[in-house]
């Protein structure tokens, strides 16, 4: 018996972290920033004929394990995502990704991709294509509150879509803020390293918290926020995560992603079941009002939702064709008669 050779059906294009990173610098990471916002924007505006679910997660006392499913009828998608704020200490990734992409009509999966990388993309391209539709009209300043892995991502997400040239950054640990400015020497950010977070918010229109403590802590308080801000607020969520006193949120006008997903994990599970929310896709669409005043404080409490991983698939799905930056893996089993898997097994055989 001969052998079987896979079809190309058989056959799924593996973005590894290598190829990722390769993948960015191809593009740069400005630009990639710039077109992932716009792709997600483009999926935010066909909100409608998405599937959607709150994340599927599995909580222990050392993190938690996600999944992250969605569709738009023609295209399948899901992320695997772990947070583990304990793992710092042992010199490990506190987030960790891999994502998929199939056909609805087949099941047949067309993208397999490392997600720890592109999360943090998407994240930061998220973060900043909401702050082009609430920051103050103008904004050029940026306080960092949190200088650990998204730090960076977020800054360039803003110098390239939102026009921030200024960052004012606090960590807790002065290594981490060290470390966020020597990475960020020569991408055109002026850069301030603060020794507490009042200090960080000195003339920042826009206030970015990022931290990751499995714990409701209050990195800001009410004192801290003047009118007229844009706070995105989007440190590692989970049920008992807050970084943000419940007053700011009564003083804020909220937009979140997908509320019985927020409700659970973001700022306002601090809040009444009932406290009001918008939702950013209505925004984008128009159907509901964004900034309406210069003293309004506008609050982004995201959380990450599968439609920003969905989009930031279909988009490196679309940039690794025609290139080298991708693998294909033997992933399907595909049989010539579909009725014969064992048939095909039989024939696999070393003679």
């Amino acid at each position: 018996m001969t052998a079987p050779q896979p079809s190309h059906l058989a056959f799924v294009p593996f973005v590894s972290v290598e190829n990722m990173m390769k993948l960015v610098h191809h593009i740069g990471v400005e630009s990639m920033l710039r077109d992932l916002g716009d792709y997600i924007e483009e999926d935010f505006r066909r909100w409608e004929l998405f599937d959607k679910t709150p994340r599927v997660a599995c909580h222990s006392d050392e993190g938690v394990i996600e999944l992250m499913p969605t569709s738009d009828g023609e295209v399948y998608g899901f992320k695997y995502v772990n947070g583990h704020p304990k793992n710092i200490h042992d010199g490990l990734q506190t987030v960790t990704a891999f994502g998929l992409l199939a056909r609805v009509g087949t099941g047949y999966p067309v993208l397999l991709s490392e997600m720890t990388v592109l999360t943090a993309l998407r994240t930061a391209a998220t973060s900043a294509m909401v702050a082009k539709h609430l920051a103050p009209k103008g904004a050029r300043c940026m306080a960092m509150i949190g200088n650990g892995a998204q730090s960076e991502f977020q800054a360039l997400a803003m110098k390239a879509i939102c026009g921030i040239d200024n960052v004012r950054l606090y960590d807790i640990d002065s290594r981490a803020t060290e470390k966020a400015m020597r990475n960020l020497d020569g991408f055109g950010i002026g850069m301030t390293a603060c020794r507490t977070p009042e200090e960080a918010m000195e003339g920042a229109q826009i206030i970015t918290t990022c931290t990751a403590d499995k714990q409701f802590a209050t990195i800001l308080t009410d004192n801290m926020i003047g009118a007229g801000v844009h706070i995105n607020a989007i440190g590692g969520d989970c049920p008992g995560k807050t970084e943000l006193h419940r007053d700011i949120l009564s003083r804020s006008t909220v937009f979140v992603e997908y509320p019985p997903q927020t409700r659970i994990e973001g700022e306002i599970q601090q809040m009444p079941a009932d406290f009001p929310v918008t939702e950013m896709w209505q925004v984008i669409n128009g159907t509901a009002p964004g900034r309406v005043s210069d003293n309004q404080i506008t609050l982004f409490d995201g959380v990450g939702f599968a439609i920003e991983d969905f989009s930031a698939l279909r988009y490196v799905w679309g940039r690794i064709k025609g290139t080298g930056f991708y693998q294909d893996l033997d992933m399907v089993a595909d049989p010539d008669d579909p009725r014969d898997l064992f048939g095909m097994l039989l024939r696999s055989k070393t003679q």
